[in-house]
């Protein structure tokens, strides 16, 4: 097992442990929380880049990195959603997107094609977790521009990008569905 999937593991075994102080009442929960998650977020960057670095991809890295990013971040709009600070509808639409494109991804693959990451799925990426960040700090901080809450704004950047980033998916890669 390489040093990269390691990282990436790792990144999955923090998931369940940060939903644990997410929604438990645990003393310096919120803190704690805030801090697994940001810790389990920077270590996609780092599985990556130690990858390529250290000539590390692997057809298994490539499978369980973008999991791995599914599960923090679904785990975190899911906790998010059961504590009543995300609207459920921003939660349903980006969990949807991430349906939609690993299908897509699944069915390209049975084709013999691979759907590479673009510029705007990254973006997306960054965006959810800046946003989830912010609605995880929001909690302990709450912080406003023009008398909305910063996280709500970021959230609802991230749903417009996540929008933007899966219709772009399905568009260039159309072909691949037979709707005949």
């Amino acid at each position: 097992m390489t040093c990269a999937n390691k990282i990436t593991l790792f990144r999955i075994f923090l998931v369940p442990v940060f939903m644990v102080f997410l929604l438990c009442d645990i003393p310096y929960n919120d803190y704690i929380g805030v801090a697994l998650f940001v810790i389990a977020a920077a270590t996609d960057g780092v599985d990556g880049y130690v990858a390529r670095k250290y000539n590390q991809v692997t057809t298994f890295g490539k499978f369980i990195d973008p999991l791995a990013d599914k599960l923090l971040v679904t785990a975190a709009l899911i906790g998010l959603t059961a504590m009543g600070r995300l609207d459920p509808w921003f939660a349903f639409i980006i969990i949807s997107r991430e349906f939609i494109v690993t299908s897509l991804r699944i069915v390209a693959i049975s084709s013999g094609k691979v759907i590479p990451a673009n510029a705007s799925g990254k973006i997306k990426t960054v965006l959810q977790i800046v946003a989830i960040s912010s609605m995880l700090i929001d909690k302990i901080y709450e912080l406003s521009l023009w008398g909305f809450p910063v996280s709500f704004i970021l959230m609802l950047a991230a749903v417009i990008v996540t929008v933007y980033s899966g219709v772009e998916y399905v568009s260039k890669n159309r072909s691949l569905i037979d709707m005949k």
